[in-house]
């Protein structure tokens, strides 16, 4: 399974899985329609699959014109995003498998951001290869997603669940906000050596333009101070030991950030 990355907005990816062997094609979170016609034009590939991982316009915009092109696509989203989802047939929760090609998915249920929020994950095709995570805005490289529709207590039950992927897991996650994630995570831990050796490594790919998704789970799990809620470190600069007011605190202060 292929992973192409479609930038599109200012700062938002697509994600289009295209399995060589068959020529089929699934995309995640579709903002638009354009950008994914295009490079299945390219490959000369079907498409016959949405995922989506929440209802959010700048993840589902490019649904009804992609249906019109192809009528059939299974339109993939969880069981409490009925009819926030354009087109969605098939409906999805905790646990729940899906295939594309010949790889398989489990399906998370990450409220947090949003009250129906799930992500995908494709563990590896063989053991030496990394397993595939579309996350959508549930975790960021650096970061994690605002509280829309959830709580702290729900958001930080849903990084724990990803956190505990193995550690060459490949995070796709929707949006480029690295740079700005990694400038707030040095406020609130500043002797970080691996997340300032990181912060200088993303600076320079952003200087070039260049993308840094995805990341991996064993890098968030050493410089992302949202899935270090329990840490000594973040829970002192935070001003409690308690885990759920310590990320709770930490988001208040990223999104004044």
């Amino acid at each position: 399974m292929q992973v192409i990355r479609i930038p599109v907005l200012s700062d938002n990816y697509i994600f289009l899985l295209h399995d060589a062997t068959t020529n089929i094609a699934a995309v995640v979170d579709p903002a638009l329609a354009d950008p994914v016609l295009q490079q299945l034009n390219s490959l000369c590939a079907k498409l016959i699959a949405i995922f989506h991982t929440h209802h959010h316009w700048d993840h589902i915009g490019g649904n009804q014109e992609l249906l019109q092109h192809f009528p059939d696509l299974q339109v993939y989203g969880g069981t409490e995003d009925r009819d926030r989802l354009p087109g969605q047939n098939i409906f999805l929760k905790e646990g729940d498998r899906v295939e594309f090609g010949d790889r398989k998915g489990e399906v998370f249920f990450v409220p947090g951001h949003t009250r129906a929020h799930i992500a995908y994950y494709f563990p590896p095709h063989l053991s030496r290869e990394p397993g595939e995570l579309f996350c959508g805005d549930t975790l960021f490289a650096g970061g994690c997603g605002r509280l829309f529709e959830g709580t702290p207590a729900q958001m930080l039950n849903s990084l724990a669940k990803l956190r505990n992927l193995p550690d060459n897991t490949r995070i796709w996650c929707a949006h480029e906000y690295t740079l700005k994630n990694l400038q707030f995570a040095l406020t609130v831990d500043p002797h970080n050596t691996d997340l300032q050796a990181r912060y200088e490594t993303v600076k320079e790919l952003r200087s070039r333009q260049e993308p840094t998704i995805p990341s991996l789970i064993g890098i968030e799990k050493t410089t992302n101070p949202f899935l270090r809620w329990d840490s000594a470190e973040i829970q002192q600069a935070m001003g409690t030991r308690d885990p759920v007011k310590t990320f709770a605190r930490l988001r208040g202060k990223k999104d004044l950030f």
